[in-house]
């Protein structure tokens, strides 16, 4: 006797395999209606317009809709007024299109809905997991003995390698076991080195695991955004001199603001002189190993103790979909933990592999199937040449910038992240603190029209002090002729914005209102749906 409720799910028979045609369909008509085919980045809608027309409809109605009116619904009301990730205008942040392959996988990996944290939960999963993982502890120069796990992203990569870094640090120092007895009485001295331009999750990691932020010290960094060795040394001899315990030194290959790379090899050497875990963030610059050009720039990355890369960055995945990587396998022993209903002991005995062993998740996605089929399906000469590309496009946009004297180059980018300003023009008899001030709230505006207007979506970040503006080009889709023609539009803005500012300013220095007028046709135009 079959069940009321067997159409709702995808088995073998035929009105099941209906239903998810069907709804699988409908989805992808809308995906291609009001998301491929929008004409530019986002649709401009403003907040408040989204939020009135969500809250017309109930969250859970006592009866539900029928599937071809709620994914319209949903493509009109949602989906329309997305990030437009794949719009060659849509250069904010880190955020990359995912390839049409891993689209595919994506739906393979949803649709069968394995587990990886057991082996009677994904099988074959496990396998390739495994596999994959074998393949870029490779690439990224670990010998045999080393491992890794899929992961959410940078975030939890991070987590884990300051996790195992403490805990290897606690027993190498006193025989402590932070698993079982929690922290030692020394942890308020144990401390974290990174540089000023590392990601932030160093010190959340530091705050989850009981050290608090105060734990991550933070090294000066050079022209060019890397963490200076010179500076770092100075600082753990002044720690080590004060009783303080440095037990992690964190290098970054890829800042977010401008995709430095630290200099990997020096701070290798500082990490043995002190007996430093070193860890690795490559979650931005780690799909460089992957090109003919630009992979020499992480040599020294395989000194590292653990490294984080990020999939859903360069590699072109969708959201979520990272990897942990550890040098010697053994230290996943630090979080091992057995569960009768789920990894016994003795499966391990008659070479089950259980990947929960090495995760700081339980239920986990099989998000390595998506890199594999693009792997697979690209191989790595077309990955290196697309990441090439966006490197080239980024060095284009850097000289447009350099060669124009509304704009200021802030830096020669690294990778593919460019940072820059506009340059208003004088107001006479404003000092030079009215005029950054009036130049950070200018910057302001500029991005919130250009995404108001729906014509490009772009970042905001502070260098020194100072409001910036930053193309992530990570989309191979942008060109230099997208790039310039931004830079034509934040131009026009500003220049309107800045010919209606106001010249007026409080008396009182320091805190001074800047209001611009934007009466004169400059008004932000955000849409509403």
């Amino acid at each position: 006797m079959s069940s009321p409720y067997d159409r709702l799910f995808l088995h073998g028979s035929e009105d099941s395999q209906e239903e998810y045609r069907q709804a699988m369909n409908r989805a992808m008509d809308v995906l291609i209606r009001d998301f491929a085919s929008a004409p530019g980045p986002y649709s401009g809608a403003d907040p408040q317009s989204l939020l009135r027309v969500y809250r017309e409809v109930p969250v859970c109605p006592e009866d539900g809709a029928p599937i071809d009116a709620l994914i319209e619904r949903i493509g009109t009301t949602v989906v329309r007024h997305s990030a437009v990730v794949t719009d060659p205008a849509c250069i904010a942040h880190l955020h990359c299109p995912p390839l049409s392959v891993s689209l595919a996988a994506e739906a393979l990996v949803s649709g069968t809905n394995q587990s990886m944290d057991s082996w009677d939960q994904s099988m074959s999963g496990t396998l390739l997991e495994e596999r994959i993982t074998a393949w870029l502890c490779g690439i990224f120069g670990y010998d045999p003995g080393s491992d890794g796990v899929f992961t959410s992203g940078g975030t939890q990569s991070n987590f884990m390698g300051l996790l195992l870094a403490r805990n290897h640090f606690a027993k190498r120092q006193w025989g402590w076991d932070i698993q079982r007895k929690g922290l030692p009485p020394e942890a308020s001295r144990m401390r974290i080195l990174c540089s000023e331009a590392a990601h932030f999750t160093v010190k959340q990691s530091a705050a989850l695991l009981g050290l608090g932020e105060q734990t991550v010290v933070t090294v000066p960094v050079d022209s060019r955004h890397r963490m200076r060795a010179d500076a770092a040394a100075e600082i753990l001899a002044s720690l080590t001199a004060e009783g303080l315990l440095p037990f992690a030194l964190v290098a970054t290959a890829g800042t977010t603001d401008f995709g430095s790379i630290d200099p990997l090899r020096e701070l290798a050497g500082l990490a043995r002189t002190y007996g430093l875990w070193l860890h690795a963030d490559a979650a931005y610059g780690g799909a460089l190993v992957l090109s003919d050009t630009y992979a020499v720039r992480l040599r020294g990355l395989e000194l590292a103790d653990s490294i984080t890369v990020d999939f859903h960055k360069m590699f072109y995945q969708p959201i979520s979909c990272g990897a942990f990587l550890l040098k010697e396998r053994r230290y996943f022993d630090y979080i091992r933990l057995n569960a009768d209903y789920l990894n016994p002991e003795e499966d391990e005995d008659h070479g089950i592999p259980n990947l929960v062993t090495k995760s700081v998740q339980t239920t986990r996605r099989f998000d390595a199937l998506k890199l594999y089929m693009s792997l697979q399906h690209l191989g790595r000469r077309a990955f290196g040449e697309m990441i090439d590309f966006t490197v080239e496009t980024a060095r284009a946009t850097a000289r447009f910038i350099r060669q124009d004297p509304q704009l200021e180059l802030i830096g020669e980018p690294e990778m593919n992240a460019v940072v820059f300003r506009y340059v208003p023009p004088a107001v006479p008899g404003e000092t030079e603190e009215e005029a950054g001030l009036r130049a950070d709230l200018l910057h302001t505006e500029i991005r919130a029209q250009l995404l108001a207007e729906g014509r490009a979506v772009v970042a905001r970040t502070r260098v020194k002090g100072r409001v910036c503006l930053k193309f992530t080009l990570l989309n191979p889709r942008t060109t230099a002729e997208h790039t310039a023609g931004i830079l034509q539009e934040v131009k026009r803005i500003g220049g309107m914005l800045g010919r209606t500012a106001a010249r007026s300013q409080a008396a009182k220095k320091g805190t001074e209102s800047l209001t611009i007028d934007t009466s004169n046709g400059a008004k932000k135009k955000a849409r509403a749906i």
